[in-house]
């Protein structure tokens, strides 16, 4: 496997095959920490947490190097972005191969650094997933390659962002139903009175969301 990772099989059964989602954790962080309320996440689903490629000292893992300079302006490494982006993608094959979900319904549930990569990947393999839920994230334009002859009305988007996020502000998270509304995408950005992390009613919401899909 291109990736190290840990599963919950679904505690309940599926017609047909079952319903796959992949954790993206954020930068800095491992596999172990958004499998921590993979029990907000429905019954039925086949969970894989996935631990990103770079290790990070003393601890911790990333899907791609930030730098920050000597006037504090932060920069991300885009190439490393978009690799990881391809390595997911293929992941997602490999994952799908190995466990014979289903491969038309797949979701995509990333936190910061993970929701940015979740969106590349959707954005750039459509034909890959489904759903995304993207906490605490941003759409990447520069590590996103929007297809010729998009293929985009299938996709689900959840978005959220906490009001007072000091490390991505909501601005940023603002930007993204408007970019998605302009290729075919209608989503809304739900905002919580929190800073980088999940607000509690956050987990009622996507898992919510998810259920319609």
């Amino acid at each position: 496997m291109l990736l190290e990772y840990i599963t919950r099989k679904p505690s309940k059964p599926s017609t047909g095959k079952a319903p796959l989602i992949i954790l993206l954790h954020g930068y800095g962080s491992n596999e172990e920490d958004l499998f921590s309320f993979a029990e907000e996440i429905p019954e039925e689903y086949f969970i894989v947490s996935a631990k990103a490629p770079i290790t990070m000292q003393p601890y911790g893992n990333a899907w791609y190097h930030i730098t920050i300079d000597g006037d504090g302006v932060k920069s991300s490494d885009n190439e490393g972005a978009r690799e990881s982006r391809d390595i997911i993608a293929r992941f997602i094959d490999e994952i799908v191969a190995e466990y014979n979900v289903d491969k038309h319904n797949v979701t995509l549930l990333g936190f910061s650094q993970g929701t940015i990569l979740s969106y590349a990947v959707a954005l750039t393999y459509p034909e890959k997933v489904k759903n995304v839920i993207g906490l605490s994230g941003y759409i990447n334009e520069e590590i996103i390659d929007l297809k010729s002859n998009p293929s985009y009305a299938h996709l689900n988007i959840y978005n959220s962002h906490g009001t007072v996020d000091q490390v991505i502000p909501i601005d940023a998270a603002r930007k993204t139903p408007g970019y998605l509304k302009n290729i075919g995408i209608e989503s809304t950005l739900s905002e919580f009175p929190v800073g980088h992390g999940v607000h509690p009613t956050n987990f009622y919401e996507f898992k919510e969301w998810l259920q319609s899909k």
